[in-house]
């Protein structure tokens, strides 16, 4: 007992005081906020907790509303996120993950009350249970599970992103037939050679659509249906963890990775639409959900002296989510009245095709300061999609460009990321507005 409580403190001091480069550049995080079960740490405890709080200044859309009254420029702070994570491993055969928290809590929004933003919910993001089959070939699990087919950012760890945020539409059901990303269901994971493999058939969610239907596709509250998804990534040079199933955004250039993955999720008759007849009535038609992705991820160091690396990930989306479906989206929404192109609002999500890029280079350890590392980069995304048209019958291109640059003071353990994102206002498709959305996040993770 005396060895096993002298093991903990050790174990404790190191995540506080030292240990080796981990984590993505840190050199004070260690192994982290682990705790050994017994003398030789197989048995262990981790614990992750992370704050991400943005301060942004925003050029609404036309029409926004706040508190009832128009706003053409907010000001606000916002709390992105806010987690903790815990996972254990009592055996190396048996993993246990339990992942809750909040998001997108502003003055306006993201409160347990749609009117106001105060007491958001707490609620489980991952709750699974995982079994070793066969070494690192194949391992079984079922619950609350973020194991999600499509693309690597899809499976995206909020922790490490390269720009500020995620793009939104790699997470394709986010909060329609998902709970925040996450399904409930079975999944395997694995590696066959360089081959990492994940597959999970899961339950779909009800969606909050009710019995809401018209011409256009939207989610079909009668859907009962399994979901299938799956995403597999070669590997060609590093391989990378999969104990976990959140991908690394960027490595700081402590891994030298180059991945081509390609990934699908499918749902039979997800959406609905309503078809009118000729003879003035109309039927309900139902339509399968088919989303496809193919990306390719590098992360490489360039010079081990002076720490330079660079980052770039590419993707392109194939969704299909039936006619003419279309989901406008604004990341921690500064308004809460307007319509669905309110405040920062963006047609993110639909039946179309969305091209997606982003890069970054690693300057010099000596290049900002003794200990701070700074990380330019740059994200484009080009989404069009068939609700999309004008007067004219032409398809507009949903274009989003996103500039920033990353300081680093303690790895991603301790970040500040200043961003610029330049987004249409869609309220008049006609006549394109481009509105400036200008964010400083400060980002802690322990």
């Amino acid at each position: 007992m005396k060895k096993l409580l002298l093991s903990i403190v050790a174990g404790l001091g190191l995540c506080c005081f030292g240990g080796s480069v981990m984590a993505q550049g840190s050199t004070l995080y260690g192994a982290g906020l682990k705790v050994p079960l017994n003398e030789d740490g197989s048995k262990y405890v981790r614990v992750i907790l992370w704050n991400q709080v943005w301060v942004r200044y925003n050029e609404n859309n036309t029409g926004s509303l706040r508190n009832g009254e128009p706003e053409d420029d907010t000001f606000d702070v916002g709390l992105r996120r806010s987690r903790v994570l815990f996972y254990s491993q009592i055996s190396p055969r048996f993993l246990i993950v339990t992942h809750f928290g909040i998001n997108n809590q502003n003055a306006v929004s993201g409160g347990v009350l749609a009117a106001d933003g105060k007491k958001p919910q707490l609620f489980m993001h991952d709750a699974y249970v995982e079994y070793k089959v066969f070494g690192n070939q194949l391992n079984l699990g079922a619950g609350l599970h973020y194991w999600n087919g499509i693309s690597r950012m899809t499976n995206a760890s909020t922790l490490n992103f390269l720009a500020m945020d995620a793009p939104i539409f790699n997470w394709p059901t986010i909060e329609t037939t998902d709970q925040f990303a996450r399904m409930i269901g079975v999944f395997a994971k694995g590696k066959l050679g360089k081959l990492d493999y994940r597959m999970a058939v899961n339950d779909p969610f009800l969606t909050n659509t009710a019995e809401a239907i018209s011409t256009t596709a939207n989610y079909n509250p009668r859907n009962n249906k399994k979901v299938y998804q799956g995403y597999f990534n070669y590997q060609f040079l590093d391989q990378e963890s999969n104990l976990l199933p959140y991908m690394v955004g960027t490595y700081l250039g402590t891994k030298n990775v180059f991945n081509i993955g390609a990934g699908f999720l499918h749902n039979s008759d997800a959406m609905w639409h309503e078809e009118p007849l000729g003879f003035g009535g109309s039927r309900i038609v139902q339509e399968d959900m088919s989303l496809f992705g193919v990306d390719a991820f590098l992360d490489k160091p360039l010079n081990t002296e002076t720490g330079t690396a660079i980052t770039a990930y590419a993707v392109y989306y194939n969704y299909d989510f039936g006619r003419n479906h279309v989901r406008s989206i604004g990341l921690l929404n500064p308004a809460n009245g307007g319509g669905a192109l309110r405040g920062n609002a963006v047609p993110t999500i639909g039946t179309g095709s969305i091209y997606y890029g982003q890069a970054g280079y690693l300057l010099p350890t000596n290049t900002f300061g003794e200990k701070a590392r700074l990380q330019p980069y740059a994200a484009f995304s080009y989404g069009k999609f068939d609700a999309l048209e004008n007067s004219s019958g032409d398809r507009v291109a949903a274009k989003v460009l996103d500039v920033g640059a990353n300081v680093y003071l303690e790895g991603h353990n301790a970040k500040i990321t200043l961003n610029y994102r330049n987004r249409p206002d869609f309220t008049n498709i006609n006549n394109l507005k481009y509105r400036p959305e200008i964010t400083l996040q400060a980002m802690i993770y322990l």
